[in-house]
């Protein structure tokens, strides 16, 4: 059965229903559309990013047990970044291995049973990425990655259109930088509208420019929400991380950290981190922390003080997060952090303090 056949179909039987594949049921049984759809107030959404699909030499089904004990814990909001050469075939941009989008429709469905709104990121996307190699098209100049790029999302439309917004949003491209505001906007524009012409009512996210630093007001008018970053200071999130700038050979970090004269503490972090996203928001653009997280050598105690005064400041903006990530070096499971008390959970090492304070944020 095609889906648009069956998204054109007002009344099934209850056999029909029961042989309907997962994405179907989904639709069918979604409720009413949400405000959000239009640029209303999104609720405070918390969770995590999983990999599963981050890297195509890593390309992985995602993980139903995330999602339960996601949903154990309290949390409701999952984001996948994801690398679009895990699905596209390399000899032909425009054809999809439907078997990995089928693994994407799993996790959207089990999203739905256990209450946890999924977001689709493209980490990498056709002509941009913050990883390496970088792309040999150029998303801001090229023509053909721009194609490609809305051929993207377009067909993530057409394939969930139906489901509901309260359960799935779009996170355009991970981390736009050293591109103008103007040259970004001009993209951004275009697969919006792009994907509003297949469904217009999908939520829909832009992160920031400047690696998700930096509010874009020349966007406030589009209905869209905005996604910023919770890693400043990179010497306490980013301590000996050996893919960024300086492979994170900095002195071990304090919190608060002690720069000369100066001091970086909670203030520092409302001025530079919270205050102008707060103007962004009084524009009625909704904020949303999309990444934020502590690399595992930087010591346990430093990593909470930090925390929690990061995390008490979104909880006071009322801004939902998504940690990075789950399980892994910035995570609560197995993140394998010197110093560090852990709990055996479901044969996994679990950071309980952590997640206590996940949870009080």
């Amino acid at each position: 059965m095609k889906r648009r056949d069956f998204l054109k179909a007002t009344s099934v039987c209850t056999y029909t229903a029961l042989t309907l594949n997962p994405l179907e049921r989904l639709a069918l049984a979604e409720e009413e559309p949400k405000p959000e759809q239009h640029g209303g107030k999104i609720p405070r959404r918390r969770g995590f990013n999983l990999l599963e699909k981050f890297m195509v030499h890593n390309n992985e089904p995602f993980l139903e047990s995330d999602f339960a004990w996601m949903r154990g814990w309290g949390f409701d909001f999952a984001r996948l970044p994801m690398d679009y050469r895990c699905w596209t075939d390399p000899a032909d941009p425009y054809k999809f291995d439907d078997k990995v989008l089928g693994e994407i429709d799993q996790a959207v469905e089990w999203g739905k049973q256990y209450g946890v709104h999924v977001n689709l990121c493209l980490h990498r996307a056709p002509g941009y990425t913050v990883a390496n190699p970088k792309e040999k098209l150029d998303l801001w100049k090229d023509e053909e990655a721009q194609r490609q790029f809305d051929h993207q999302w377009t067909q993530f439309a057409r394939r969930y259109k139906g489901v509901s917004a309260a359960r799935l949003s779009f996170d355009l491209v991970n981390e736009p930088a050293q591109v103008s505001a103007a040259s970004y906007c001009k993209v951004a524009r275009r697969v919006v509208a792009a994907i509003r012409k297949v469904d217009p009512q999908r939520p829909i996210v832009s992160d920031g420019l400047q690696w998700g630093r930096v509010p874009i007001f020349e966007l406030a008018d589009l209905g869209i929400a905005q996604s910023t970053r919770g890693y400043e200071p990179m010497q306490v999130s980013h301590y000996k991380a050996t893919w960024v700038w300086n492979k994170g050979n900095w002195p071990e970090p304090t919190w608060p950290l002690v720069r000369g004269d100066k001091i970086i503490d909670r203030e520092w972090l409302r001025k530079k981190q919270i205050e102008p996203w707060k103007r962004l928001e009084a524009k009625g653009v909704n904020v949303h922390v999309g990444e934020f997280g502590v690399f595992n050598k930087t010591p346990h105690k430093v990593a909470m003080a930090w925390l929690t005064d990061f995390m008490g400041l979104w909880k006071e903006a009322g801004w939902g997060w998504a940690m990075w990530n789950l399980r892994g070096g910035f995570g609560i499971v197995d993140s394998d952090r010197p110093g560090t008390r852990y709990d055996s959970f479901e044969g996994h090492k679990l950071d309980r303090e952590m997640l206590e304070l996940m949870q009080r944020s």
